[in-house]
Parts: structure tokens; C-alpha cells; sequence
């Protein structure tokens, strides 16, 4: 098979199994058809304001201050003061609990939807959903609403999807601020919550005169909806410890106090007002979230008006052992904790609306003041609610599986939900309401199992068949090694003389069935690709069995005791990068075992020198993954050496060029003005003496000027390199600078931090390997060994000098894969989603957008990758070994590794622990997907040059 044959079908092969995670665990759980359900008695509201504080911890607003007075006085009053009190006398209080992902559009689609986030949103940066929702907001009579252009229109969008009772067409209103206002470089965001409570005074102001918009305002049914963003912005560019960041907290509460008294006002004190006040998500030290750590998860809830309970003193201890109760200084009001799902049935709840058909959110009743009877209504409507999707869900389910192998969730068949149902009506008639609540609490449980038991009902069946292909794949990979690249005695293949027409024919027989089978139970388009894939694996796999009989009996003359170390090492080594994916210090334990490989090789007698080197490069770089990941904290030792750092990749090109005569002679021409070099040089030194912006977040017109500096940076970095360097040598040292300096330009621009170090010990452990690897070579016995300045990187390969696989090559391959995990887990840990500070891009965009901002992290991300890349390509021509070869070994431990993950992930625990085991799988198999991609790019790096105008571009004729 030709090599880009084999590239293709490997690139698919992967494609699928990395595809097939997201039809197993991330399709949408979301089911339509359902019938809308709401609470037949009178609601005790006639509105609902609703104000979601944008990235709002909870213990940023419950903390007190240090003199014993609160940041909050409206929501939470200086105690010394006697004013009307919410969390202390007029409303309840608590903590709601979010989940991962812990973002903006998720947040609050779980607040006013009522359900946790449909994850195959995940495609479109958790700004839309993929698919149609019902929501608070679709159930009202009319909702305004006055934020950001990122979250109000999606619930707009869908408001005319789903008539229901009151909604009829658009009755959703937005208003929104322009995009561009969402500046992280801003001096202070909270001009944004300002807008948002001047909008509201107008437009309440407004309606006196308006007598239509009056009379909408008077009917009942109607949400009002303020979405702050000043305080997340604020967090994001200051730091949620900053001054910028508390005072917007206390603007906040200023501005809802004012609104709250502008609308008891317009509605003459009438007592028919709700209000909930919340967060979407909290947010960590270091101004990111999108992950599971406490200060992202909880956040702070707050109802008072129409229906809701008051607070209520109590003296003995809260079922909460979290301690913040006695940090916060609220041991004796009692605290109410919700799921933030539960806000969406609460809110309906209050002003009567159905509740949205999709949520999965609990009725929090020590929220509602209202008769037992109410609470026991409002609890049934919630269970039937549930119900129903696990109706529709269940229905769905039996209609594509065959009747004989249809098997029903046993905890809640058909005829135990209508016994649920009835005693829950009896109850209800015979006043025994809080035995109904109870049963109904039940309901939802049992419900919510269900869905999950639906949902999850083809992932055995669809992971049996993923195994079955890897399994495959991967075998036939190994037997591709053993045939075309290890030194077997060759026996004559029978089977290619006779072709095996019974394997050709049995495989298309099972093909036949499966497609009957998957035909038959009207099964998605997408699974006959997953059960389809494994048989032709299977069969090129199984017509490369004469590589296995090759294998046996070449094995007496094998060192068989030394190729079992081998494995057993590689084994080893492959569990601990495995481990590192939960643990980053496990890569500093494969370092420090890295470090001692010249000393049991024996290389340390042969080349001394080098063998410290490699000693000490391993032991620098085991340094970083015992670090925090980066964006906590900025290091002023690092900061204050940024001046010499940045003058050593400054001059770097100068030295290397100072090691070639001519170029020796004309060294002093970088500093023409029209020298990309000299550009390059400048542009460093320009970037060296700004003040951090760690200290100083706001940027000022140099900064914006620095904004443009920093992409010219880039651009002529690459212009520079690709056609520098005057010998293969230097075309690949130069591109080595290049990424370690565009990795230092993202690192030290915004903060100085550790990983600012990480790319020059890198690639200083990657120069030492190259030479080290000559020295491998050479002790092996190998007369071909070549000067790396011999070494035309750029000339055709000759087949005739390419060598053999030797057992030493599983080394080669499993330091490269090492140092690429290294490389990826070095400094962060990509797996988790606030591992890598985002301010590291606002040199180059600081207004909010996630596809521009994530695709400028991900060329950070890349930027080591490339640099080991290039490495192991160069050591693939040094020590005289065909691309393909090592890459199929490479081929062979990354899929062993994303097996591996398959297995582990899991879809039960925390939604943190789920979500990491699935991303673990993404990650390896992206990086085999990528380093596909990768190796040609590499290539293209360490021998090729830009010819520019049908002419090669000299600097240095």
C-alpha cells in the first residue's frame, strides 16, 4: 500500500473512532412532543424580574468586608443599618450549584431553561444550541430583556417555536448593547451594567406615557430580564480580587436596588413582584472558568417579593459542612442550596407559566410562602413534567429496537407510572400533602434515571463495535510493521499466491447482516459506519497474517529475553503517560527516568559531554509539570529577567548566523529598516520594556499600537525564517526560534510566568536528543552515521541508505510520543478548560470572540508541539530511517493510549469527572489525527525554503 493510501485510510480510520465519542456521549438529550404542564391553582405573582450577575462568585457577594459591613448593603445591609433587608429578614437565600462547562450560554440556558447543557453544543464555542428549546421566557405572556449580544438573542430566537398558553409569535424583546463594548482591555466593564440600568429607567419611564406598553406591562405572566456582564469582563481583564471587580459588585447592588424600587413604584407597591437574583457562574482566582473548581460552581441565589418565603432564623446547625456558613457570617439565617436547573420550575412556579418541557430542575419549595396544597400542585405538575420527556424518550427508543431485544427501564415501566401517578392524585385529595410531595420527589428521580437509561441505551452496543475497529486497526498496523520494515526471515506467502476467497466472502456476509440488522431497527446513519468499519479493518488485517507466521518463526533467532524488556518498559512507559493525564507530576517521573537512559545504555562512556546535557535538560524540563498551571500568579523574578530573555531570542539569529562566514560579514545589515531579521529584533525589544499587563490591564493607546506590533511580529518572524537561513542547519535552527520566540511573545506580553521558560529548556532537550541519538547510533554499530551539518535536509531521500527497524526504534518512537504529552501537559493541562490564561491573547484581541481568542490559544498550544515535531523528524533523516517506519510505532502507542481512555470514560460520578474521562479520549485521539497532519507540515519546516517570485529570498548573498 502506498504511503499516502495508508495516510488516507488511517486519517479516516481515526476520523471515525475520534467522531464516534460524540454520537456515544455527546448527542443531545433533549426530546420534543411533550405536553406543557403548569400548576392549576392561582400563581402568587403577576411578574418575575430576573438578574443574572454575570461571572458573580458566591462568596464575593456573601463576604463580608473587614470593618463587618457588606459590599452589598441592598442585598445584604451593613449589619450597623436598619434599612429593608434582603437576605437578612425579607427574602431567601443560597447557594446554586452549576456545572461543567462552567460558561456563559450553558449557565444561563440552565437557569431559564431549566436543563444542563445539551453538549453537542460544544461545536459552536457554547453560544448557541444546535437544537430548538423551551424556556421561561417562551411560556411567558412577553419578556424584555437588556444585556449582551451573546446571550439574549438565542432565547429570542426560539420564542415562537412553541406556542403555549399567553405566547403567541415574538413576544421576546431584546435590547442589547453593540459586541464591540465587550472589551477585556476595558478600564472598567462596568459602564456595561450601567447602560443595562439606564435602559430599564428609560424604559420604564417610557410606559407612563405609552399607553400600550403600559397596558402590556399591567397583564400578567410577564419576565423581566437584566443580564449584567460587567462583572465577568471586569473578573476576566482584573482579576475577580481587584477593586475594578468588587466595586461593580456594589454598583450592582446600587442599580437593583434602584430598579427594584423604579418598578414597585410603576406598579403602585402592589406585593405581585417576584425577584431572583443570580449568577450563571462563578469564576477562579486567575479571571478564567469553564471548569469545575469551586469558586466556578457555586453561586449565589437570592429571591424575595410575590410568593417567596422570608428569612427564617434558626439556632441549630445547617446540614452544610462546606464552612461557609461561618465565613460568611450566615449560620443563623437558614440557607436554601438549589441545582441551578431548579431556578427554571421555581420561576414558573411563581408566576404560573408551564414549566419548560425540556428541564430537569426540582421544585425548591423552601423558596415558596404559599398553602401546602400550592407546593404539593406545583410539586405533581414538576413530576409529570419529567415524566413526560421519559415517556417520549422511552417511546422513541422502542421504535427503533426490535420488540425481542427491547429491554424497559424496570423501576418505572408503564404500569408503575400510572400507580405513581395515581396515589400522588389520591394523596393530593385527601390532603395528605406532604406524603405527596414525597412520592412525587420519588417520580422525578426515578424519571431522571430513566432518561439517563434511554439515552445512554445504544452505548454498549456502539462502544463494543469502536474496540472491535481499534483492536483491528491497530493489529493491522503491527503486522504492516513486522512485514515491510523489520529484518524477518521471509517464508513464501501461500496466501498471496491463493488468495483467501472464504475470508472475502465471509466479510461481506457479516457486512450483509449488519446492514439488515441496523436497516431493519431504523438505526441513524452514523452507526452503520461504526458497526460497518471494523469488517474491511478486519479483513486487511487478517490478509496480513503471513507477517505473524513470519514473526514465529524468525522467534529462535530473536533475542526474545531483551525484546520482552523492551515491551515491558514501553508497557510501563505507556501506563505512566496514561497516569499523567490525571496527574501532571507523573511526567516528572518519566523525566527523572528519561535522565538516566545515556548511564544504563552505556552511551555515558562514548559521549560524556553530551550524556550531562541530556542529564540536565531532562531534570530542568521535570521542573515545569510539578509547577500550577499557568495564569494564577505572575512571578516577579521572571518578569524582572524579561529584558535579558528577550535580548537572547533577539540576538539568537545573530549567533547562529555568526557561525557562517558570509553571513559573518554581513551580520550588522540586520538592522536595515527593510530586514525582516532586523524587524523581528526590533519588535522584540519593543514588546520587552511595556509594563506588564498583569499590572496594568486597561491598554493605552501604545498598547493597542502593541496590538498591531504583536501580529506584524508574527508575520515577519515567518517571512524571516522561511527564507534566512543559508544551510539546512540553519533553516532548522531558525525555525526553532521562531516558535520558541512567538511562544515567549504570547507567555511574557500579557504576564510573566514560568511557562515563558518552557519552550527554550525544551528545545534545548530537543537540540541535545539529536545529537545524543547520533551518538545511540554509532554505539550500535552502525558505520552510516552523518554529521548533522552534512545533512541535506531538502534532498530526496535514497532508498537504498534506509535501514531496518532495530528494538532500540520503540525507544525512539515512545521518547518522541513523551515529549509531545510533555509538551502538551509541560505548563497547563489542556483537558481541564481554565488551565491556559486567556489574557495571553489580549495582545492581539480584546474583544470577546471564541473562535478568534481559541484559535490564538491553540496556536500557543501548538507552538511546543511543532518544535518536537521538527525534532523527531530530523532524527527520523539522521539516523537513516524511512518517515513511515517510526511513525508507525508511533501510530501504534497513541492508539494503545486512546484505547486505553476509551475504557476509562465514564458517565457516572461528578459531571467534572465525566467530562475530564471524555476529554482525555479527544485529546489522544487529536493528537494521533494531528500529528498526521503534523509530520507533512514538519516536513515542509526542516527542508524546505520559500521561493518568492519564481527566485529563492536572500538576505545574505
Amino acid at each position: 500500500m502506498k504511503m499516502i493510501t495508508f495516510f488516507l485510510i488511517g486519517l479516516t480510520v481515526h476520523v471515525v473512532f475520534f467522531l464516534s465519542i460524540f454520537d456515544i456521549y455527546f448527542t443531545s438529550p433533549l426530546v420534543h412532543g411533550m405536553t406543557p404542564q403548569s400548576t392549576p391553582l392561582a400563581p402568587p405573582a403577576s411578574r418575575l424580574v430576573l438578574v443574572v450577575a454575570d461571572g458573580l462568585r458566591a462568596d464575593s457577594l456573601f463576604t463580608l468586608l473587614p470593618n463587618n459591613s457588606s459590599r452589598t448593603p441592598f442585598l445584604r445591609p451593613k449589619l450597623i443599618f436598619t434599612i429593608r433587608t434582603i437576605i437578612e429578614e425579607t427574602g431567601t437565600w443560597g447557594v446554586s450549584h452549576t456545572r461543567v462547562p462552567t460558561e456563559s450560554r450553558p449557565g444561563h440556558v440552565a437557569l431559564i431553561a431549566g436543563f444542563y447543557e445539551d453538549v453537542s453544543a460544544v461545536a459552536k464555542g457554547w453560544k448557541e444550541n444546535p437544537v430548538e428549546f423551551d424556556s421561561v421566557f417562551n411560556e411567558s405572556r412577553s419578556t424584555w430583556c437588556w444585556g449582551s449580544p451573546d446571550i439574549l438573542p438565542m432565547f429570542a430566537k426560539g420564542s415562537q417555536h412553541v406556542p403555549t398558553q399567553g405566547a403567541t409569535g415574538d413576544h421576546v424583546y431584546t435590547h442589547t448593547y453593540p459586541a464591540e463594548e465587550e472589551d477585556f482591555a476595558s478600564k472598567d466593564a462596568s459602564r456595561l451594567d450601567t447602560w443595562v440600568f439606564t435602559q430599564v429607567k428609560s424604559f420604564f419611564q417610557a410606559a407612563k406615557t405609552n399607553s400600550t406598553l403600559k397596558a402590556s406591562l399591567l397583564e400578567d405572566k410577564n419576565i423581566f430580564f437584566l443580564h449584567l456582564l460587567g462583572i465577568d469582563t471586569n473578573g476576566h481583564a482584573h482579576r475577580p480580587m481587584s477593586q475594578e471587580y468588587l466595586d461593580n459588585i456594589a454598583l450592582v447592588d446600587t442599580g437593583v436596588d434602584e430598579v427594584v424600587s423604579l418598578i414597585e413604584d410603576f406598579f403602585g407597591h402592589d406585593g405581585r413582584t417576584a425577584y431572583v437574583f443570580t449568577s450563571d457562574h462563578g469564576m477562579t482566582n486567575w479571571g478564567s472558568h469553564g471548569a469545575g473548581h469551586p469558586s466556578e460552581t457555586l453561586t449565589p441565589l437570592v429571591v424575595w417579593g410575590a410568593g417567596v418565603n422570608k428569612a427564617q432564623r434558626v439556632t441549630e446547625s445547617q446540614p452544610y459542612e462546606d464552612g461557609y456558613l461561618k465565613d460568611w457570617n450566615l449560620e443563623h439565617i437558614r440557607r436554601a442550596d438549589v441545582n441551578q436547573a431548579d431556578i427554571a420550575p421555581l420561576m414558573a412556579s411563581l408566576l404560573g407559566l408551564p414549566i419548560p418541557v425540556n428541564s430537569v430542575g426540582v421544585m425548591p419549595l423552601l423558596y415558596l410562602n404559599n398553602s401546602d396544597q400550592f407546593k404539593a400542585e406545583s410539586m405533581y405538575t414538576n413530576a409529570i413534567q419529567v415524566l413526560e420527556q421519559f415517556k417520549m424518550k422511552m417511546i422513541q427508543k422502542k421504535e427503533t429496537t426490535l420488540p425481542f431485544l427491547f429491554t424497559p427501564f424496570q423501576l418505572l415501566t408503564e404500569s408503575k407510572q400510572a400507580e405513581f401517578t395515581h396515589r400522588a392524585r389520591i394523596l393530593i385529595q385527601l390532603e395528605k400533602y406532604n406524603d405527596a410531595i414525597s412520592l412525587c420527589q420519588s417520580l422525578i428521580s426515578l424519571s431522571l434515571e430513566g432518561l439517563v437509561y434511554y439515552h445512554t441505551y445504544d452505548r454498549f452496543f456502539l462502544g463494543c463495535s469502536v474496540v472491535l475497529g481499534f483492536i483491528g486497526w491497530t493489529s493491522y498496523v503491527i503486522l504492516v510493521i513486522l512485514r515491510t520494515h523489520a529484518s524477518l526471515i521471509r517464508y513464501p506467502n501461500l496466501a498471496k499466491q491463493n488468495p483467501n476467497q472464504n475470508l472475502a466472502r465471509f466479510c461481506v456476509a457479516v457486512a450483509v447482516v449488519i446492514t439488515l440488522f441496523l436497516l431493519i431497527q431504523r438505526s441513524p446513519i452514523t452507526y452503520y459506519i461504526y458497526c460497518l468499519l471494523p469488517v474491511p479493518v478486519w479483513y486487511t488485517a487478517l490478509k496480513e497474517s503471513g507477517a505473524l507466521s513470519d514473526l514465529i518463526r524468525s522467534a529462535p533467532s530473536l533475542p526474545l529475553w531483551k525484546c520482552l524488556g523492551y515491551f515491558v518498559l514501553v508497557a510501563f512507559g505507556i501506563e505512566l503517560l496514561v497516569v499523567s493525564f490525571f496527574h501532571r507530576s507523573m511526567l516528572t517521573v518519566g523525566l527523572a527516568f528519561l535522565s538516566l537512559w545515556p548511564l544504563l545504555s552505556g552511551l555515558f562512556g562514548k559521549a560524556k559531554l553530551r550524556s550531562v546535557s541530556w542529564f540536565l535538560g531532562c531534570l530542568c524540563l521535570a521542573v515545569f509539570p510539578l509547577m500550577p498551571v499557568v495564569g494564577r500568579e505572575p512571578n516577579l523574578h521572571l518578569y524582572l529577567c524579561r529584558p535579558a530573555y528577550s535580548l537572547h531570542f533577539g540576538l539568537l539569529p545573530l549567533v547562529i548566523m555568526a557561525e557562517d562566514t558570509a553571513a559573518h560579514k554581513r551580520q550588522m545589515a540586520i538592522f536595515q529598516s527593510d530586514d525582516p531579521c532586523g524587524r523581528v529584533f526590533v519588535c522584540t525589544i519593543a514588546h520587552t520594556f511595556q509594563p506588564a499587563t498583569e499590572t496594568r490591564p486597561a491598554l493605552s493607546k501604545s498598547d493597542h499600537q502593541l496590538e498591531h506590533i504583536s501580529i506584524f511580529y508574527i508575520c515577519s518572524s515567518f517571512e524571516l525564517n522561511a527564507s534566512f537561513s543559508p544551510t539546512p542547519q540553519h533553516i532548522f535552527v531558525s525555525h526553532i526560534h521562531l516558535l520558541a520566540s512567538q511562544y515567549w511573545l504570547y507567555s511574557f506580553r500579557k504576564s510573566a510566568e514560568s511557562e515563558a521558560l518552557f519552550p527554550p529548556v525544551l528545545s534545548w532537550l530537543m537540540f541535545v536528543w539529536i545529537n545524543i541519538e547520533q551518538e545511540a547510533l554509532l554505539a550500535q554499530g552502525d558505520s552510516r552515521r552523518q554529521e548533522l551539518s552534512t545533512i541535506d535536509f531538502s534532498a530526496n531521500i535514497d532508498i537504498t541508505k534506509i535501514r531496518q527497524l532495530k528494538l532500540d526504534d520503540i525507544r525512539r518512537s515512545y521518547f518522541f510520543v513523551f515529549f509531545i504529552i510533555t509538551a502538551f501537559f509541560g505548563t497547563g493541562n489542556i483537558a481541564s478548560i481554565n488551565s491556559f490564561d486567556p489574557a495571553s491573547v489580549y495582545c492581539f484581541l480584546t474583544v470577546f470572540n471564541p473562535f478568534i481568542m481559541g484559535g490564538l490559544m491553540m496556536w500557543k498550544v501548538i507552538i511546543p508541539f511543532i518544535i518536537v515535531m521538527c525534532t523527531f523528524e530530523t532524527i527520523q533523516v539522521a539516523t537513516q530511517l524511512s518517515s513511515r517506519s517510526l511513525f508507525l510505532i508511533v501510530l501504534v502507542i497513541s492508539d494503545v493510549m486512546a484505547l486505553h481512555f476509551f475504557f476509562l470514560v465514564q458517565d457516572y460520578g461528578s459531571w467534572l469527572d465525566i467530562g475530564t474521562s471524555i476529554s482525555h479520549y479527544v485529546i489522544v485521539m487529536s493528537m494521533t489525527i494531528f500529528l498526521m497532519l503534523l509530520s507533512v507540515v514538519t516536513h515542509v519546516l526542516t527542508s524546505k525554503r520559500l521561493i518568492l517570485w519564481n527566485r529563492s529570498k536572500m538576505h545574505f548573498p
